[in-house]
Parts: C-alpha cells; sequence; structure tokens
C-alpha cells in the first residue's frame, strides 16, 4: 500500500448501523470530485460491498490476477473494489474461526494491487476483534471514521471501538450520525426515530468532529439494492448533498490531522540495529535511544512473558542469555515494533511508550541495519 496517501477505517461497535452504506457512498462522493478511490470490505462474515456497487454476483478469476500472484481490485463506479464476497457465493457461509479470518485479512491487504490511491477506506465487520486488532497492527492507518445511529445503545457501544483505536494510536477523525431522522416526503417533517442527538452528544463528550448527520429515506435502501452509490442516482439530491458534505468535513479533518501530526510527530524518523547489536529508535523530536537486545528480550510485553489480565512477569529475566541478539524488528502499526530475537521468540510487540520508557538516550549512530516505519 506504498501509493496509497490515505487509509482510512470505517468502523462501528455494532452491526445494523449502516456502515457499509457510509462506506460506500463516502468513497463515491470522493471519487465523483476526481479523486482515486478504493475500498477495501474486510467483514469477511457479511461482506455487503459488491451488492452496493453492482457487484453481487462477481467471482474472481485467474485473470484478477497479476503476474506476480497479486489480485487486481475490480473496477465499479470510478472506484476499485476487493472483498471477500468476491471468493464466496451467496450459498457459502464463512465458518471461520477469528485467527482464520485474520489471515485472510492478511492476505487482502498485502495481496491486493491497489496502485496509486488518494483514499482506501476499509469496511469493517462489527466490533473489536481479530480483525480490527489485525488491521491496526498490520497497516499505519491515517485514522477511522465511526459510524452510529443516535440511540444511546448505539453510541454508547461504538465508544467502545473508537477506544481501541487510541489504544493503538490510530486517530479518529470523527463520528457519523447515521438515520439521523426520518424525513417524510409527504408533509415534510423530520422524524427523529431512534431519538435525537447522539452522534453530537458522543462527538463533544469525546472532543471529536461529528462529521455529518445521514438521514433515514427510502432511496437509501433502493440505492444498495440496485449496486448504485447515492450521488450517482440523480433523484436522490438531498441524500447526495448530505455524503458530499460528509466528504468535505473529512478532508478537513484529514488536512488538520497532517498539520497536527507534523507539528507533534509520533513515529520514529528512523530504527537501526547498529554494529554493536544494540537497538537505537531516533525519535522525530531529535532525541536517540538505545537499548540492548537483552533489554528488550527481558522485557517482552507478550502473553507467554507476561500475565495479560495481572500484568505479573512470567518469564525469569535471569534466563535471559547475555549473549541474545535481535535477528528482526518490524513495525507493528502505528503504535509499536515488533521483535525477533535469537532464541526465536518473536510474540513481542512493543508499544512506543514502553521503548522510550526501556530507553537510554545515545547519541546518534550512522551505522547499521536500518529499517522503515
Amino acid at each position: 500500500m506504498a501509493k496509497v496517501k490515505h487509509i482510512v477505517a470505517v468502523a462501528s461497535g455494532k452491526g445494523g448501523v449502516g456502515k457499509s452504506t457510509v462506506a460506500v457512498n463516502l468513497a463515491y462522493a470522493l471519487a465523483s470530485k476526481g479523486a482515486k478511490v478504493g475500498i477495501l470490505d474486510t467483514d469477511v462474515y457479511g461482506p455487503s460491498i459488491p451488492g452496493m456497487v453492482g457487484l453481487g454476483d462477481y467471482s474472481l478469476t485467474g485473470d484478477d490476477s497479476t503476474g506476480d500472484g497479486k489480485l487486481k481490485p475490480i473496477e465499479a463506479h470510478n472506484m476499485k473494489v476487493m472483498s471477500l464476497g468476491f471468493l464466496t457465493t451467496k450459498e457459502t457461509p464463512v465458518i471461520w474461526r477469528g485467527p482464520m479470518a485474520s489471515q485472510l485479512v492478511q492476505q487482502f491487504l498485502g495481496g491486493v494491487e491497489w496502485g496509486e490511491l488518494d483514499y482506501l477506506f476499509i469496511d469493517l465487520p462489527p466490533g473489536t476483534g481479530d480483525i480490527q486488532l489485525t488491521l491496526s497492527q498490520a497497516v499505519p492507518l491515517t485514522g477511522a471514521v465511526i459510524v452510529t445511529t443516535p440511540q444511546e445503545v448505539a453510541y454508547s457501544i461504538a465508544e467502545k471501538g473508537l477506544r481501541m483505536f487510541q489504544t493503538v494510536r490510530v486517530p479518529i477523525l470523527g463520528i457519523v450520525e447515521n438515520m439521523s431522522y426520518y424525513h417524510c416526503p409527504e408533509c415534510g417533517h423530520n422524524d427523529h426515530i431512534f431519538r435525537q442527538g447522539g452522534g453530537e452528544r458522543a462527538a463533544t463528550e469525546l472532543n471529536l468532529a461529528l462529521l455529518g448527520s445521514i438521514p433515514l429515506n427510502g432511496e437509501i435502501a433502493m440505492a444498495g439494492d440496485t449496486g448504485v452509490p447515492l450521488l450517482a442516482d440523480k433523484g436522490t439530491a438531498e441524500l447526495g448533498s448530505a455524503y458530499a458534505g460528509l466528504a468535505e468535513k473529512l478532508d478537513e479533518e484529514l488536512e488538520k490531522l497532517a498539520k497536527l501530526e507534523a507539528e507533534n510527530p509520533v513515529l520514529p524518523s528512523k530504527v537501526q540495529v547498529t554494529e554493536d547489536g544494540n537497538l537505537h529508535i531516533h525519535w522525530q523530536d531529535g532525541e536517540t535511544v538505545s537499548m540492548t537486545p537483552r533489554t528488550l528480550r527481558q522485557a517482552c510485553p507478550c502473553a507467554t512473558c507476561v500475565e495479560e489480565f495481572t500484568g505479573k512477569q512470567i518469564l525469569d529475566p535471569a534466563t535471559v542469555p547475555a549473549d541474545i541478539r535481535l535477528t528482526g524488528v518490524k513495525p507493528v502499526g502505528r503504535y509499536a515494533l515488533g521483535m525477533e530475537f535469537s532464541d526465536e521468540h518473536s510474540s513481542g510487540i512493543y508499544g512506543f511508550g514502553l521503548l522510550q520508557s526501556l530507553g537510554q538516550e545515545r547519541p546518534a549512530q550512522e551505522a547499521g541495519e536500518e529499517f522503515e516505519v
């Protein structure tokens, strides 16, 4: 995904809030302005994106792969689309445990040739499970959009999904209140079927942007069933305008985020394993810290070294060999580094906060193997 400018997750805490509908129409609103847009449907248990873009009966063939074995996304409404729905049939339910679903998401993230994109929207399944965590660890998400409906039960659950992203340092770009009200075409009255103002209250309480409020309308269901995004149908002017405004607000938040991160960088500028075998991390504020492989191995936070519920250390630090070496370092999303050691231990995910606490300040050293972050 090196050529993708913005990778945006569209998420919700619970199902049935119209998350996929928001993802498709937000993506199309940007594509209609000339942006290069893609949609990745990672809802392995209920992929609905294909039907919403008119590809409900499409199945991947050998012609949909590149020479190096990657998949080519399918074009629809001037957008690039990839979904598990292209690999299964309507009669084939997906009965998988979490690790299998996560493995498929990994393959989709690394095995699709997206090319140059301004935006890649990733439509997530509901909740805060394996797929959400896999996504947060596998790619440096630009941010997440949280979709909710106005009633308290919906936005209180959506807040859990929001907190999950904040835990792994994925910026929250804002909240979309879907099904905000029903507009009666006969009398013009707005009926707040699912109560009123939940999205606005959540945005205020959490100090986030309310990206938009989308009304409930039968044209939305018709657009989803026919596979034609709302803005592409000239008969849906009011709804199309709502999604066009949502796209503009998203762009505003992306610009604010870029400015904020330029002023307050959160990622290391460079990571090295130097010739003396130590790990050097160069932070963007100019500080450089150094850690020995033994210090890192002794502080491993994985479930085999630390009890998950109590935080008690299981690993006996004295059992870590003095001559242990780092054999690999890899980025984990926007919040951590994964470490591989010469004792074949590789399950530790070291958050940037932990690394800063372990590191001792050192002068910058240029010699050694560098890793991209």
